[in-house]
């Protein structure tokens, strides 16, 4: 098979690392790619917006399945145009993508469905959404809308600090991510992330995984597209599983179908863990940034049968692997992420991370010149370590971080470290 992945972050560098062992595939391209993906498989110099010229590029090349990385071309309706082009991909129609690209409509869905979620209000004016967070009690969560890049939720701790956010967001903040905002309550818990491949009926539960969205150590700072990630969340026990696919993600698929908008591809359920039992924060619906790094590390299956069975209804027929390891993932940032940050500085070191054992190094925001590494983004690198425990894990990633030679560069020092100290405590 010839396949085509599309986006240029950690998530594309390890679905790419992750195919290129598939005996299926006959040709790997990824578009754009970045610095990293050029090591397996070839990059195209098309954005992963430009979908045109993805649909185009896919019909010369007789492409046979596209691997749609990121959300944006997913809401902006790239499965459906290469549907229409007869060519198969992995990833939700537009109208399904409305998960992710609506928070209003997502927790509507849950709403109408008795999905357990926070209780929340829309509004499209400010003085009505200043009216409610007045009646209400802090913290209180304030979302975008629509996709921020992970940006988009603000939890405003007084009622001054949340009638500045709601000015800020009407007034800009998120462009026109901020149309609309989503107010809910703020739920006290654990967060975790959890994973399905579904074909629009059959679901096949993936490995877990807890995210560090802070950009600061102790979860402290503002909100970032992920600053680590590690496999398997502890939190997530066979009950929790059992309670989040009856609960959440069953009425969830059903419910879609019923609307007349199958969802298929891989459904990410942000949980937050609470005395109640889970409840959805939101959802995504395409593999998580840097949750994939950690996946793909686990992975001991060819991951392409699984991802084309979400197309033709016979997920049913799948079964995935996983290492017993776990993966624990440190993402490298600039300086000044998630604000601004200086482009194009150098990073080297990179091979002595990747000649450690057990560790992997996915770029994110890299560009390749010549035998030098740039840096482009504002998330960088994902350093990937694997070990029998948490502690080793993380031990081994940050043993990579110290092998990169990048002075702009900087990372949370914690990463992991709830599930570092549940070990310690013997849980």
């Amino acid at each position: 098979m010839k396949v085509l992945v599309i986006g240029s972050g950690g998530r594309e560098h390890a679905l790419c690392w992750t195919l290129k062992k598939s005996p299926l595939i006959e040709r790997l391209f990824c578009a754009p790619g970045n610095g990293g993906i050029e090591e397996v498989a070839d990059c195209v110099d098309i954005g992963a917006e430009d979908i045109e010229k993805i649909v185009d590029f896919s019909k010369m090349e007789a492409i046979d399945f596209v691997v749609i990385g990121p959300e944006v071309p997913l809401v902006m309706g790239l499965a459906d145009k290469l549907s229409e082009a007869g060519i198969r991909s992995f990833g939700p129609s537009a109208a399904a993508a409305a998960l992710e690209g609506s928070k209003g409509f997502m927790k509507d869905l849950c709403r109408k469905n008795n999905i357990p979620t926070a209780a929340y209000q829309r509004f499209d004016n400010p003085d009505e959404a200043k009216a409610y967070v007045a009646r209400n009690t802090f913290p209180i969560v304030i979302k975008a809308d629509g996709l921020a890049a992970g940006k988009g939720v603000i939890i405003a701790g007084s009622l001054s600090e949340a009638n500045e956010t709601i000015d800020e967001i009407f007034g800009g903040l998120f462009g026109g991510a901020g149309a609309e905002i989503v107010i809910e309550e703020f739920m006290e818990g654990e967060e975790a992330s959890f994973f399905v491949l579904t074909d629009g009926e059959n679901i096949l539960p993936l490995a877990t995984a807890q995210d560090h969205k802070a950009v600061g150590d102790g979860d402290t700072g503002p909100n970032t597209g992920g600053m680590g990630a590690y496999s398997p969340a502890p939190v997530m026990t066979p009950e929790m599983i059992d309670a989040t696919i009856d609960r959440i993600i069953k009425p969830t698929i059903a419910a879609m179908k019923k609307q007349g908008i199958p969802f298929t591809g891989v459904l990410y359920a942000g949980l937050m863990i609470t005395k109640d039992g889970p409840k959805l924060i939101e959802y995504n619906v395409r593999f998580g940034d840097p949750e994939c790094q950690v996946l793909c590390a686990r992975m001991g299956s060819d991951l392409l049968p699984a991802l084309v069975a979400t197309t033709n209804e016979s997920l049913a027929d799948v079964k995935l692997q996983w290492r017993d390891e776990t993966a624990l993932v440190v993402v490298m940032a600039a300086h000044g992420y998630p604000g601004a940050y200086e482009k194009n500085t150098t990073i080297k070191g990179l091979g002595a991370a990747a000649a450690i054992d057990d560790v992997l190094a996915f770029h994110a925001g890299t560009k390749r010149e010549g035998d030098t590494v740039l840096a482009t983004g504002g998330r960088v690198l994902g350093i990937t370590g694997l070990g029998k425990t948490v502690k080793q894990a993380q031990k081994k990633a940050y043993s990579g971080v110290d092998a990169i030679d990048w002075p702009q560069g900087f990372c949370r020092s914690d990463i992991g470290w709830r599930a570092v100290k549940r070990e310690e405590q013997g849980q």
